[in-house]
């Protein structure tokens, strides 16, 4: 849930680009001071010392994509984690949309236990793989966070896809995108694999 909120304002946002990439890059500026801070506990030292920085695919418009939204209400299920147990999630629906000259559909999932809070009853997390796993990207897979749609259409932005916290620390407990969601495209948008030292 790392970039939800600022999802939100960037898809308030008039669509003019500039403006757009300057709202993407501090958001990625924000991200590295903030996790590689002294003050903060996300990571413990050891771990802030193997990153050197941060990175990320440049920021591209094509991966910007106006979705149909389709809600289906499925049965809660166990999805496996990088820890070897599970969190329970229920599928809220999908989403089509094109990309590549492909048509691709991905289910998106609420967590059960998060969605009994009043600030997150409405937030549905988009897990997915794609073909820049286990390369560029986190091999595990990428998140995207969502807000339930009020309308049949969202804008999808991969370039707000980012890593879970399992890909610098073996700590957390991540959901691992169910293989409905593994796509047989790149994504190259969003976040890649950090920069050891």
């Amino acid at each position: 849930m790392r970039f939800c909120l600022l999802l939100f304002f960037v898809l308030l946002l008039q669509w003019n680009f500039g403006q757009y990439q300057d709202s993407i890059q501090h958001l990625r500026d924000s991200f590295s001071l903030e996790i590689l801070s002294e003050q903060s506990d996300v990571l413990n030292s050891e771990e802030k010392n193997n990153i050197q920085s941060f990175d990320w695919f440049s920021i591209n418009k094509d991966y910007r994509v106006k979705a149909k939204f389709k809600v289906k209400k499925g049965k809660k299920f166990e999805i496996p984690t990088s820890s070897g147990r599970t969190k329970l999630y229920q599928s809220r629906g999908y989403v089509v949309f094109e990309l590549h000259q492909q048509k691709v559909k991905l289910y998106v999932y609420q967590d059960v236990k998060l969605s009994q809070q009043e600030a997150y009853k409405d937030y549905l997390l988009l897990p997915f793989k794609d073909l820049t796993n286990g390369k560029e990207t986190y091999g595990a897979g990428r998140y995207l966070d969502l807000k339930m749609p009020e309308k049949s259409t969202v804008i999808l932005d991969f370039n707000l896809a980012y890593n879970p916290y399992c890909a610098y620390s073996h700590r957390y407990n991540c959901p691992i995108p169910p293989k409905e969601n593994h796509l047989q495209i790149s994504i190259q948008a969003g976040e890649k694999n950090p920069i050891e030292k």
